[in-house]
């Protein structure tokens, strides 16, 4: 298979946007859960972490050291804002280094074991749901007026800030789905009340973005949860298949989740709401994993400027069921990544780094479309004509 034209374009835009001058080309304020944190859990008392090896291992800014990032490089969040232009990638609101002007490049929120309704993710102990996150960015929005002014503030977050989201999975795997913890939940709540407390809860939270001066707004919905390895796995499924639930109740939710946006973008002036449909997407690359190539492209802050670091184009991934690393059941789906787990050697093969996450190379993937993609995948627009807006 030859080289993916769309995705050498879009870096190749990324790296130009770089080289225009040393004015930041946006910022990117990060909400959601594992698929997104950049390391917030190093700093809590939390069994949610990825701060152990191999974790990390080819995330480049590090030199293959952990982060807290829950993939073996960069995540969705880390390469939206490279395809984006954006000088570094934004650090967690927890880390002790995210003050000052870094704020200026963004912060990230996000949390593993985080979710809409603050019980999810209990069994983790700590975690920082998406109604502390949004506390915290009103720190970081109190932080901006004393660096810019209030006038400058407001036009910045208007402008130049996006603001992604990516939350809602841990809803279904750690709260509704959970077994034992929530046995008696699903006994008083149907799934379609639960989807609906979902989404009045998120109703509230993004209107208090909105209130916060958000305004160019991406959120992500659920993508096919029955397809990871940890459901495959533990539901003792064939490799071509994906667990019906999950995934059933993550439809439910997306379609709620479509028509909230198109509401908030009807009745909030000046919001720019664009829904990302991861699960489309994931859905894809599940089905078609062959037919993707594998191949890296990238551009990172710790090489030289606007330098392009390529990987040979090969065929497409290798596998859609197996995690990379993990140990337990059909689908090494059982026991989380850390240092005692069995690990794939071809990285880049595999559209899962763990029984949960995607690898670097499936969320390169993800990322393209949402910045570059059409309306199947990104509406009403892409990230990339978002930012101009």
């Amino acid at each position: 298979m030859g080289m993916d034209l769309g995705l050498v374009v879009a870096v190749l835009c990324a790296m130009a946007a770089a080289c225009e001058g040393d004015e930041a080309v946006g910022a990117s304020f990060v909400f959601g859960d594992s698929l997104v944190d950049a390391g917030n859990n190093n700093y809590l008392p939390s069994l949610s972490k990825a701060d152990l090896r191999p974790n990390g291992i080819d995330f480049a800014a590090s030199g293959g050291q952990p982060t807290g990032r829950f993939t073996n490089g960069r995540t969705i969040a880390d390469i939206i804002g490279e395809l984006l232009g954006q000088k570094s990638y934004a650090l967690p609101f927890l880390a002790p280094n995210t003050t000052g002007s870094v704020i200026l490049n963004g912060v990230n929120y996000a949390s593993g074991g985080a979710g809409i309704l603050n019980g999810t993710g209990r069994i983790f102990v700590n975690r920082l749901g998406m109604d502390v996150q949004i506390d915290y960015f009103n720190i970081t929005r109190r932080q901006l007026d004393g660096l810019l002014g209030k006038a400058k503030a407001k036009q910045f977050l208007w402008k130049k800030a996006i603001f992604s989201i990516t939350i809602g999975s841990n809803d279904f795997l750690n709260n509704y789905l959970l077994p034992f913890f929530s046995a008696g939940e699903r006994l008083i709540d149907t799934p379609d009340g639960f989807v609906n407390d979902l989404i009045t809860s998120l109703r509230s939270q993004l209107i208090r973005l909105y209130s916060l001066d958000a305004r160019k707004i991406v959120v992500s919905n659920v993508g096919p949860v029955g397809c990871i390895p940890y459901q495959k796995t533990i539901n003792r499924i064939k490799e071509n298949e994906c667990v019906s639930l999950p995934n059933l109740l993550a439809v439910r939710y997306n379609a709620q989740l479509r028509d909230l946006l198109a509401e908030l973008n009807g009745n909030l002036p000046g919001a720019r709401f664009v829904l990302a449909n991861v699960y489309d997407l994931v859905m894809e690359l599940v089905t078609n994993y062959r037919s993707y190539g594998k191949h890296r492209f990238g551009f990172g802050w710790n090489h030289p400027r606007c330098s392009i670091v390529t990987t040979p184009d090969r065929a497409g991934f290798k596998t859609a069921s197996y995690a990379c690393c993990g140990n337990g059941g059909q689908y090494q789906g059982i026991i989380p990544c850390g240092p005692m787990s069995s690990m794939c050697e071809d990285r880049a093969g595999y559209v899962f780094w763990d029984p949960y996450h995607p690898s670097e190379a499936a969320n390169l993937f993800l990322a393209k479309y949402i910045v570059d993609g059409d309306s199947k995948y990104v509406s009403p627009m892409n990230l990339r004509r978002l930012l101009r807006l």
